[in-house]
């Protein structure tokens, strides 16, 4: 499979492109294997496993495309394309799963359902997101078939909160003091494909905005929980209407700036701090015990510091409430 490459950073908005022409399996191989499909009696194709798989959750596991197309061709007029298997994966959640973004491909061409959920409420965007799956991803949004970006899981978190979310637990693992070099340059690497995935989402028309539903977080407050300063810096710049809606909204009581208040001060505190005010952050909103944002600040020096930074951050007037 040929892909273009992938950004390998996140200075700002940018397009991502989607994947050129995925090409046929070998006619040979699918000739093969139609021939091997076609001659299994109904009860072996439609038998499921101890886990409830059925052959084209093997196939897709496994990676072979040949036979997973001969399946899936079968298997469509019995009605068995979408069977899921003790998870609640069905043949195209296993084969996102399983990063074959060519049976990924032959799958959704072949009718199956783009928007399908396992048991936890996770669709194969969720799925590609989370794993940074980015050329499994670009499958998935370059077929043209009608997708819910904004679908919640069993958790309430669109795929773009599930990128975010796995972006930063990269950042935590990266910032362990046990790392070899090999598996600092693989965390490198998996942070690229996940800020893909995130480029991927957004300028396909996911929702910055979108909140979670249990806590009402946006992406705003998933990135200064972890103190995660590039995806702040690229969802700030997102905000193009100068929203003070989107930089000032609350989830459980606080805005971005109480949380960011309280933060470690190794988690750039005082950088997200003062680009929270530079984007429009209000120091003067009270959370639900009555605390504005220096009252969140730890006590000591480092606390001094980041009081100092709000005392003088004052609202600009060029961001504007929706």
């Amino acid at each position: 499979l040929q892909y273009p490459a992938a950004p390998s950073s996140l200075p700002g908005p940018q397009f991502v492109p989607v994947p050129i022409s995925i090409p046929e399996p070998a006619p040979q191989e699918l000739e093969d294997a139609r021939r091997a499909i076609g001659a299994l009696p109904i009860e072996k194709l439609l038998l499921e496993d101890e886990d409830n798989d059925t052959i084209l959750h093997i196939y897709a596991a496994k990676g072979l495309r040949a036979h997973t197309l001969a399946a899936a061709e079968r298997m469509k007029p019995l009605r068995r394309l979408d069977a899921k298997e003790h998870r609640g994966k069905t043949p195209l959640l296993v084969a996102v799963t399983a990063r074959q973004a060519a049976i990924v491909h032959d799958l959704i061409q072949a009718g199956a359902d783009v928007n399908a959920v396992d048991n936890k409420g996770q669709s194969a965007l969720h799925l590609a997101a989370t794993y940074g799956y980015a050329q499994v991803l670009q499958v998935i949004l370059s077929l043209g078939f009608p997708l819910d970006l904004e679908m919640k899981d069993f958790e309430g978190h669109t795929p773009l909160h599930c990128a975010v979310l796995a972006h930063n637990s990269l950042l935590r693992d990266q910032g362990s003091q046990a790392l070899t070099e090999e598996q600092h340059r693989e965390l490198q690497q998996q942070s690229r494909e996940l800020e893909s995935c995130i480029h991927l989402l957004v300028h396909t028309g996911a929702s910055i905005y979108s909140r979670d539903v249990k806590s009402n977080k946006t992406v705003l407050h998933y990135t200064v929980q972890d103190g995660n300063v590039s995806l702040l810096r690229y969802f700030l710049e997102l905000n193009a209407f100068k929203s003070k809606d989107f930089v000032n909204s609350k989830a459980h009581g606080n805005t971005a700036l109480h949380m960011a208040a309280a933060l470690p001060g190794d988690k750039n505190q005082k950088e997200i701090i003062q680009l929270l005010l530079d984007h429009g952050a209000d120091p003067s909103i009270r959370n639900l015990d009555n605390d504005q944002p220096i009252h969140m600040a730890p006590p000591g020096k480092a606390g001094d510091q980041v009081r100092h930074l709000l005392k003088k951050g004052k609202v600009t007037p060029a961001f504007t409430s929706c």
